[in-house]
């Protein structure tokens, strides 16, 4: 589904990502972890076209070359993205949030999929209030409905658990795997969460400094490399 190769990327004079390789199988949910500041968000934003790529590739679905291709093009394609802190529209209503995702999909369609409220039932009850009100477990949902507006085939998560109920967190992964069951959904997913990865995920990739270090399934997380590059 996604293919990244000897990715490269700066800030300025800093160089944030070396070399990256990573494979998302598709169909699957493929969870990024390492600790703060290693580039786990930056290559979320490189692959959404966010940030500038210096080198590498980085090749989507059906062989197609993205670090060309501008943001709202990548998301036409199917990506649908949810970047770190939400980022919903707080004086815009729930419904009007999940409607400024219907501009990005780039077919005319202009009604909201009954199967964002069929996930996520609060949405629906709570359509015509504003994203502002909502505890942050809500406008998570929001933000994850959002992007779903888009029917992607590819959804890019960037810690969808963080400052959230576990209850909600807990909601949330169900919703990622109904939607790699049900909907052949494949998941980028970055995550700090040890019990979430573990239960949700089906492979995982680690970075430290801006590097991929280690890279299997989701029962190949083993004790040694917790202590070694997750363990702070």
């Amino acid at each position: 589904m996604l293919s990244i190769r000897a990715l490269d990327q700066y800030y300025g004079e800093s160089h944030t990502l070396w070399g990256v390789d990573l494979e998302v199988p598709a169909g699957q949910c493929t969870c990024v972890m390492g600790r703060n500041g290693v580039g786990k968000s930056t290559l979320m934003k490189a692959v959404m076209g966010e940030v500038a790529v210096a080198s590498g590739l980085i090749r989507y679905a059906d062989d197609v070359e993205l670090t060309k291709k501008r943001v709202e093009d990548r998301s036409r394609l199917g990506i649908g993205y949810v970047p770190q802190g939400r980022q919903i529209f707080p004086l815009l209503t729930v419904e009007e949030n999940l409607r400024t995702g219907l501009a990005a999909r780039g077919d005319g369609v202009r009604r909201i999929p009954e199967r964002i409220f069929e996930l996520f039932p609060v949405l629906d009850e709570m359509r015509h209030r504003r994203g502002g009100d909502l505890s942050g477990g809500q406008q998570q949902q929001l933000a994850i409905g959002r992007a779903l507006v888009l029917e992607p085939r590819l959804l890019i998560l960037d810690e969808p658990g963080e400052g959230i109920q576990p209850n909600i967190v807990a909601q949330i992964g169900e919703v990622i795997r109904r939607l790699i069951r049900e909907d052949g959904l494949s998941v980028l997913l970055v995550e700090q969460k040890l019990p979430f990865a573990r239960k949700y995920a089906d492979r995982f990739a680690i970075m430290d400094r801006g590097r991929p270090v280690a890279e299997g399934t989701i029962d190949e997380l083993d004790d040694g490399l917790i202590k070694t590059h997750l363990t702070v």
